[in-house]
């Protein structure tokens, strides 16, 4: 099982719609980088759900229930989007100024590529992620 992290502006939509939903279908994504990670998913992996723009933190973990097909919000048929549903809040949500002072996610590519907006999580950030979650 892989990990993973996406991002959303949670005043577009966030856990909590998430949660209220019971799953959704994460589109929209419009970077190829991006694109490739949502067609690397496979059905039961995880991710950290992150609120951008306004928070800029981790709330939450979904779980890939579909894998990548065409995104239904793109005409062109070129990008793809997967189904995600809620696995758990997180106990407390995780900054990225957190993460940005934990050594152990120096190379989380959140950090490094900010803009992107689905990224891979190694296992030990995962674990990094989890127990600054749990302070």
């Amino acid at each position: 099982m892989s990990f993973w992290l996406l991002k959303s502006e949670p005043d577009v939509y966030s856990f909590d719609d998430l949660l209220r939903d019971g799953e959704t279908i994460w589109d929209g994504v419009r970077n190829a980088q991006a694109a490739n990670n949502l067609k690397a998913m496979e059905i039961g992996d995880e991710a950290f759900f992150y609120h951008s723009n306004t928070g800029k933190e981790a709330v939450g973990i979904c779980r890939v229930t579909a894998p990548a097909g065409p995104d239904p919000t793109d005409a062109t048929g070129r990008w793809v989007a997967v189904k995600v549903a809620p696995v758990r809040r997180l106990g407390k949500p995780v900054s990225l100024a957190r993460m940005k002072a934990e050594p152990a996610l120096a190379d989380l590519q959140l950090v490094r590529q900010s803009r992107l907006s689905v990224v891979p999580v190694r296992p030990e950030e995962r674990d990094a992620i989890l127990r600054l979650s749990e302070g």
